[in-house]
This record gives C-alpha cells, sequence and structure tokens, in this order.
C-alpha cells in the first residue's frame, strides 16, 4: 500500500491536535468537540476537520471527538507508537541544552548518541547520554538504523556535517544552523532559526 501524501503544514497541526488531545486527557475528558479542540490548537474548526479527512471519518455529529481514539491514530500517523532514535550533532551551548531537555523521551523521541568534534566521558557525564567523535558518526548511523538528526553545529560546518549525514542514512533533520541546507528531494529539513524569530517578533512590537 502506497503511503498517503499529506502536507507538510498538515502534519505539522497534527502535532498541535494530539498535544491539545493530550491535555485534554490529563484533565480527564474523554469527548472534545471539533470547537474545542481546534481553539486548543489554535487553529479554525474548518481547518481541523480539512486535515483529519486524510484519514477517514473521526468523530461523532454532536458529539465530537474520542479522545483516546484519536490519539491513537495521530501516533499511529506520526510515526510515533515506539520510541524513534534521533541523534544530535554538536553538543555545544545549544546543543548541551536540547540533550538535558526531559521532553523527547515523553513525545516519543530517545537521543541515541550525540556528536562532537571534542567529546569527553565527563560531558556524557552531565548530559546523560553518549557523546562521541565526529569520526565515530557515519558508523554509527549505519550500524543503528538511525534516520533522524538534531543539527547544532556553526553554519560553517553545517553543510559538510549534513552531507556525511544523509550518506550514512540520515533523512530528516532538525537544523539550529543559520543556514539553508541544500539537500536532496528525499530529505526533508525543518529550520529553526532563534534569530529570524525573534526578528519576526520585533517587527510586531513596533
Amino acid at each position: 500500500m502506497s503511503k498517503l501524501i499529506i502536507p507538510r503544514k498538515t502534519v505539522y497541526r497534527l502535532s498541535l491536535y494530539y498535544r491539545a488531545l493530550q491535555r485534554a486527557k490529563a484533565n480527564g475528558i474523554d469527548t472534545v468537540s471539533s470547537a474545542a479542540l481546534a481553539t486548543a490548537a489554535g487553529v479554525k474548526p474548518t481547518q481541523l476537520r480539512k486535515d483529519l479527512t486524510y484519514f477517514g471519518q473521526f468523530g461523532t455529529r454532536g458529539l465530537g471527538y474520542n479522545v483516546a481514539q484519536l490519539s491513537a491514530r495521530l501516533t499511529d500517523v506520526l510515526g510515533t507508537t515506539r520510541l524513534q532514535p534521533v541523534i544530535l550533532v554538536g553538543a555545544g551551548n545549544l546543543g548541551s541544552a536540547l540533550l538535558k531537555y526531559p521532553g523527547f523521551a515523553k513525545e516519543g523521541f530517545e537521543v541515541a548518541a550525540a556528536f562532537d568534534l571534542e567529546p569527553s566521558r565527563q560531558r556524557a557525564k552531565e548530559l546523560g547520554v553518549r557523546v562521541l567523535p565526529m569520526t565515530k558518526l557515519t558508523e554509527f548511523l549505519r550500524g543503528n538504523q538511525v534516520k533522524m538528526a538534531i543539527l547544532t553545529v556553526p553554519a560553517h560546518v553545517a553543510q559538510e556535517v549534513t552531507n556525511n549525514m544523509i550518506d550514512a542514512g540520515i533523512m530528516a533533520i532538525l537544523n539550529f544552523a543559520p543556514i539553508i541546507l541544500q539537500v536532496p528531494d528525499h530529505v526533508v529539513v525543518n529550520n529553526v532559526d532563534l534569530a529570524i524569530e525573534l526578528e519576526n517578533l520585533s517587527y510586531f512590537i513596533q
């Protein structure tokens, strides 16, 4: 069966719906209306219903969505039914802060290893994850079937590191380096440029 092609913005919104459903579940809510779920996710109800039609019919008219059932379906669609291994490359200040973030495992992601030019046992102990030398990157990726990476290296080495990761099998990158990466069509990159986000906010407070 061929994989359903879903617009990238829809996939992003599915994560918003999933988090809203998790909050509802934590509050003991079993059923949620499309209006309430849309509001919690910050979208219009029509957009929510349109996004969910990619996966068949959900909800009961007049009753809304079963929180547990829709959560399970979104988990399945997003591929987080089991822990997804991910690596982090660049264990400097930002990389180290991300490695200390406890939310990855809670959301279904396991940081299998980190890579840095200057690995140390002491740093690995502090961060609670293996920090390996960059020379081990290709060998690790090929031996562990990891497909996702978080990139927190300086801009001037980001493209070279990206090329090496892709050659070793990486197919999805969360890029914190302030550079637009050139990648093949089969590789997905999500860019997180903190300075650009702040500039954007600055415009709106003028």
